[in-house]
């Protein structure tokens, strides 16, 4: 029996003080910096960054493509090559394409093939909606089909871990509500699942936790509602016919005023000194909602910024 088989049962996924510099004909480029995340058995954490965040490099790090310069990595007690020789860890990564010339039916079937207690094919189709494509072949699929494939061979393994690199790219509106509808039944059975996304409505509405990164490091580890309440400035909507913009964005609270025909929306420093002064000098005003700050306005302020490491590495 191998060493993660045999691990606690609540052992989950540990990151410690990862880094890693890759060498290029520019300079070395630090790709990580100290990263420290624990992910607990039945959680879904989002991954979220920036291009160039480390997103991808943590996660070949993760599966144990990819080695640590320094820190290290457990996966349910026992090394990354352990678990996924136990068909524990199931991958869909951004690179990589499917075998030729064989039928989608025949592809997963061999793939499972390959696992100690795979999932039932027939059950893998249902749950990732291949069943009107299983006697295609593989290199006759669009982009999202094959998409939808890769995720049945990263599922069929029946893994404790799913790892999802950017899954719903190149899919349409309809095929990654489906994905997700499908990722909602998986994770109910208690699997853990970590996936990088670009789509942060993604990560707000299928994810425990969200890890957002930047430069390498992580800068904010927490549920989405935590992480949109660090970003102090909430939003004034209201309805407000010929507002004048200048004077909106001269009330006391208001760092920025927008007009979009009728309505007008003030970011606020502080929402409740704007709300009176609002009210105060245009009573006429309706419709008046106030909203903290969304995912897409905390990703920007927590992973913006200079990076002067990058200018000490390279000197």
């Amino acid at each position: 029996m191998i060493a993660s088989a045999a691990a606690p049962p609540q052992a989950g996924i540990d990151l410690h003080g990862l880094t890693k510099t890759f060498r290029t004909p520019n300079g070395p480029v630090r790709a990580v910096r100290g990263i420290d995340v624990a992910i607990a058995p039945g959680e879904t954490v989002a991954l979220l960054g920036p291009n160039g965040a480390g997103k991808s490099t943590t996660i070949d790090m993760l599966l144990g493509l990819a080695r640590p310069d320094a820190g290290s990595v457990s996966l349910f007690g026992g090394t990354p090559e352990d678990a996924v020789a136990a068909g524990r860890v199931g991958a869909m990564l951004q690179t990589g394409s499917l075998l030729r010339d064989l039928n989608v039916r025949e592809l997963i079937a061999m793939m499972a093939s390959l696992y100690p207690d795979p999932l039932d094919v027939d059950e893998v189709v249902e749950l990732t909606g291949l069943g009107a494509l299983v006697g295609q072949r593989t290199q006759k699929l669009s982009g999202g089909e094959t998409q939808r494939v890769r995720f049945a061979v990263a599922l069929v393994s029946n893994p404790d871990l799913l790892v999802l690199d950017e899954p719903t790219v190149a899919m349409d509106v309809e095929g990654r509500h489906a994905f997700w509808q499908t990722m909602r039944g998986f994770a109910s059975r208690g699997k853990t699942i970590v996936f990088a996304t670009h789509y942060l409505e993604e990560a707000d509405d299928f994810a425990d936790r969200a890890v957002l990164m930047a430069h390498g490091r992580v800068v904010a580890d927490g549920p989405t509602t935590e992480i949109k309440a660090r970003v102090g400035r909430r939003t004034i909507r209201a309805t407000l016919p010929g507002a004048d913009r200048d004077t909106l964005r001269a009330l006391p609270g208001v760092a920025a005023a927008e007009l979009r025909g009728a309505a007008v929306i003030l970011s606020c420093t502080d929402s409740d000194t704007a709300i009176r002064a609002l009210l105060a000098r245009e009573p006429q005003a309706s419709d008046i909602e106030i909203s903290g700050a969304g995912l897409e306005e905390a990703f920007l302020e927590l992973t913006g910024g200079d990076d002067h490491d990058d200018e000490e590495l390279a000197a």
